[in-house]
């Protein structure tokens, strides 16, 4: 299974790029999140997410892990198929969708092409519970870099998750607090939904 491409982008198209690696050219379907960052005759690094159907190999690539994992827990979702996906992700950052899902934003994720009311609705109801662990684990990496002034722990990690969505300092801290006072003794991804649904009503 092919897990990272690493070539020269030879061609792209409407929502495929062609990456040459070593003389042979891998057709890749991509977001246009992930079309924007690549030009024709520069390198480019690609996470694959490598499918086989019957006879056919499909590859699918992202400039970021953190998108191919939420492009294989969209189709968790009966009725999101690759296509489906592809589209959300090109219609939403990882960073939007977290806080659509959070929050319960249907309408943001009516913005991807396929997506209707009811799906969308679906997408929320299912994936709602997890998208605050997607949260920690796509910005684990970058957490350390951010200055939290919450304790160590479970609050901490929340503070660092809302930092990295673009909320300021002041009011990640102020959230989880509130998230805190009421909820006591909770986990990272209860303070997080919590402390979204706060900020959301806002």
């Amino acid at each position: 299974m092919i897990g990272k491409l690493f070539g020269i982008v030879d061609s792209l198209g409407e929502d495929h790029a062609i990456i040459d690696v070593g003389g042979v050219g891998y057709f890749v379907q991509c977001p246009s999140s992930t079309l924007a960052r690549l030009s024709v005759g520069t390198s480019a690094a690609l996470t694959i997410d490598t499918r086989i159907n019957d006879e056919t190999i499909r590859l699918y690539g992202f400039a970021a892990t953190e998108e191919r994992e939420w492009f294989r827990l969209l189709q968790s979702v009966q009725n999101v198929g690759a296509r489906v996906a592809l589209n959300v992700l090109s219609a939403l950052s990882s960073r939007e969708l977290e806080r659509a899902i959070a929050l319960g934003d249907k309408a943001a994720l009516g913005r991807a092409q396929g997506v209707g009311p009811k799906l969308a609705t679906r997408i929320v109801t299912e994936l709602k519970d997890k998208a605050p662990s997607m949260m920690l684990r796509g910005h684990a990496d970058e957490a350390s870099s951010i200055p939290v002034t919450a304790p160590r722990g479970p609050e901490s990690d929340a503070v660092a998750a809302l930092l990295k969505l673009g909320y300021s300092q002041i009011q990640a801290a102020q959230a989880v607090a509130g998230a805190v006072r009421e909820f006591g003794a909770a986990s990272a991804e209860t303070l997080i939904r919590e402390s979204l649904r706060t900020m959301g009503r806002l």
